[in-house]
């Protein structure tokens, strides 16, 4: 692609991994989109890579760019953040420290960027964007994954009236004030702006329409072909049962103990097996919790590469979008990647939590808890397993029609027509 033709984006995303890796792959999924529209992304990311205890760069090297399917990788030198909350802040802060030192040497070496896009989940990757954005003359968008942070009080790290917590709001604040553009993730995440009084409307600094709604989605044609070419050799997924799956983290969030729960009421239900697919902190309590308890109608299948997910999914007869009700504010929606995978794949969704702006809702793909109970779940999943096929199908094939919407190549274009705003 000749350089006088497209245009530079430089994404900051400090937990960014390759296809090639497990981690957040959404830069690289609008990235190997936007190639064909004349954007040519170059992704910043840290060398430790999170999800795997691996790091990329083991000498002096300040970086180390690396290709994938023409979207540049930069790796930007970090330290472990494995052991503990400390050795986590200090990859957070060297990445912040790291990544502006090393871009004015980039930008003379590849050149300058047409536009920023500086990504949470933690606020110093917007920071760094917002820096050096202002440096180079350049807009810079900032996305907001997740609403720090209102997540930390949640998880009640820290307090919103201490002195820390009103600095994180006062910093949140200025984010989102200098931010050119902002992308929020979840349909109903600028209703948090007009619940702290910060809009225009309200006599505030923030204008709602800097603010647009990008979130995150499936690769539906990427799907459908792992599908046919990663099938994973599991005799549970061969047989006739009906499968109730959960894929993904073994977490406090994730609740999966109250699937464990819900299988214990049906135990007696032989034909109804429930397949957990995934690992994390709890992933020894919850298989001692299956050992100690006799369920066999549980399959704790551990680990499965992601590659494995979509094939996986395809042979489910139910998904479980499995969450705490308390540790999250569910009201102004989900943008989890499971969700859209779990509508591609076609099978109806339970969903432990009652989110906003629901798409199970919208699409009429799947259920809803009123409470996260195990007693909720086990009926919801009978509701499933008792329904009439025609009505089940309908399910199904609901999910599937809505995934449309979420795929990247639609989103894509939306992030799209944002830059070009910023850009001209």
């Amino acid at each position: 692609m000749d350089s006088k033709d497209y245009k530079n984006i430089w994404v900051f995303h400090h937990y960014a991994t390759p296809p090639t890796m497990n981690g957040f792959t959404r830069p690289f999924n609008f990235a190997i989109n936007m190639n064909d529209k004349n954007y040519r992304t170059t992704v910043f990311t840290a060398s430790y890579l999170h999800f795997s205890d691996t790091n990329i760069i083991n000498d002096s090297a300040p970086f180390k760019k690396e290709e994938y399917l023409d979207v540049s990788f930069v790796f930007v030198k970090t330290p472990s953040s494995a052991k503990n909350t400390l050795a986590r802040v200090k990859n957070i802060m060297a990445y912040y420290k790291n990544l502006q030192r090393i871009t004015k040497r980039y930008s003379r070496q590849f050149g300058k960027p047409d536009l920023i896009i500086a990504s949470s989940p933690h606020p110093l990757s917007m920071v760094a964007g917002i820096r050096v954005s202002k440096k180079l003359n350049v807009p810079c968008v900032c996305e907001i994954r997740d609403l720090w942070p209102e997540a930390i009080f949640a998880f009640g790290k820290t307090k919103e009236t201490n002195l820390l917590g009103k600095m994180l709001i006062s910093g949140e604040h200025w984010i989102y004030k200098n931010a050119d553009a902002l992308i929020f993730l979840k349909e109903g995440d600028t209703d948090y702006l007009e619940e702290r009084k910060w809009t225009i409307e309200q006599g505030g600094n923030i204008d709602l329409t800097k603010c647009h709604y990008i979130n995150n989605g499936v690769n539906i044609e990427e799907f459908n072909r792992q599908i046919d070419n990663n099938i994973l050799q599991d005799q549970d997924l061969m047989g006739d049962k009906f499968n109730v799956v959960y894929t993904g983290a073994l977490r406090p969030i994730n609740n999966v103990g109250n699937i464990l729960d819900a299988a214990k009421i049906l135990k007696e239900h032989e034909n109804i097996q429930f397949l957990i697919y995934g690992d994390g902190n709890q992933a020894k309590m919850l298989n001692q919790r299956v050992a100690d308890e006799g369920l066999t109608n549980v399959k704790m299948k551990g680990y499965v590469d992601k590659k494995f997910i979509p094939y996986v999914l395809s042979k489910s007869s139910v998904n479980i979008l499995n969450y705490s009700q308390t540790k999250y504010n569910w009201s102004r929606g989900n943008s989890s990647n499971k969700l859209f995978e779990y509508m591609a794949s076609g099978k109806p969704i339970i969903s432990t939590v009652k989110m906003g702006y629901c798409p199970l809702k919208k699409y009429g793909c799947g259920v809803s808890l009123e409470e996260d109970t195990p007693d909720e779940l086990a009926k919801a999943i009978m509701s499933i397993y008792d329904m009439p096929k025609e009505a089940y199908n309908k399910m199904g094939h609901n999910a599937m029609d809505g995934a449309k919407h979420y795929d990247y190549k639609v989103l894509t274009e939306k992030l799209i027509s944002v830059m070009k705003n910023q850009i001209s």
